[in-house]
């Protein structure tokens, strides 16, 4: 069966209608390539060239061949490349997951942005999931990586799955703009005890719901929740209408909405985890590569 090099041999001889010149192209002898384009011929069956002292020209089984050579060199130059960006983790798919409110944190969109730049070639599949489903979705095999706000609770998850912390991103207390505290410069948990509180339900956001208990119990109280919202951004409404208190990532911030105001907190663990999270036997190119430009991007400045 005829190789790679007979094909671009009989290319170049063909293009040039000529040994001499074709074998100056080769940068090689020309009793070699004769001899490659003569096997070529024998493997195929057919006269491709006709030649002369004086004259090389393609036979009718020639221009076929010709056409076909320059085609499936094509196409081998073409899997060479995609072999390559495969290797190097910039092509393939990878489908992640991330929390409602690391879309609010600049870790999320900044290192899509990047990846994006990077890897064009790669098809990603987003998803919003809570940290527990996601950590069951990667043990399943229905997602790759996830952007969660806590570490897995089951010891044989934990050894499962591999985790890389991104922030240990502080927690702040959005308080209605006419409450007593608001427009501080800092507070402690226990200033506000006796206030009531909105959260999430503990079944959909367990990691900023015990986060809350826990605080709070630290300080010396219990929190009464008076409300409950689906997304974490619901809370600012129920907070803005003077419902209560929420606790809240940093990066929430970013939501301004007229009637809530953010005060940090000085209580010593007010801080959410944000970490990405992987199978750890999972050491796809294209995962590896999203997991240095997620690197790449927590170091830059600003984040």
């Amino acid at each position: 069966m005829f190789d790679f090099r007979q094909l671009r041999y009989f290319i170049a001889v063909a293009e040039e209608l000529s040994f001499t010149r074709a074998a100056l192209r080769l940068h090689l002898s020309q009793p070699p390539l004769s001899q490659q384009i003569q096997s070529l011929e024998q493997d195929l069956g057919v006269r491709l060239l006709e030649r002369s002292k004086r004259h090389v020209a393609l036979t009718e089984p020639g221009r076929v061949f010709l056409e076909q050579a320059r085609q499936i060199l094509a196409k081998a130059d073409e899997a060479r490349s995609q072999v390559a960006a495969a290797a190097a983790g910039h092509s393939g798919q990878l489908r992640l997951a991330y929390t409602s409110s690391v879309s609010f944190h600049p870790a999320l969109p900044q290192t899509l942005l990047r990846f994006g730049q990077i890897a064009p070639n790669v098809r990603l599949k987003l998803s919003e999931m809570y940290t527990e489903p996601q950590f069951s979705a990667l043990l399943t095999g229905e997602i790759d990586l996830g952007f969660v706000r806590n570490e897995p609770i089951h010891a044989l998850d934990a050894r499962a799955l591999r985790l890389n912390v991104i922030d240990r991103e502080p927690l702040l207390l959005a308080l209605p703009a006419g409450h007593s505290h608001a427009g501080s410069s800092s507070l402690r948990l226990a200033d506000v005890a006796g206030n009531p509180f909105v959260s999430q339900p503990r079944e959909l956001a367990a990691t900023l719901y015990d986060r809350l208990v826990s605080l709070a119990t630290a300080a010396g109280f219990q929190p009464e929740i008076v409300q409950q919202a689906q997304q974490i951004n619901g809370l600012l409404a129920l907070v803005a209408a003077g419902l209560g208190l929420a606790l809240v990532p940093a990066s929430m911030r970013s939501v301004r909405l007229a009637g809530v105001s953010y005060v940090p907190l000085e209580d010593s663990n007010a801080y959410m985890l944000l970490a990405t999270a992987c199978r750890a036997n999972d050491h796809s190119p294209v995962l590896q590569q999203f997991l240095a430009t997620v690197t790449e991007t927590a170091v830059a400045p600003g984040l």
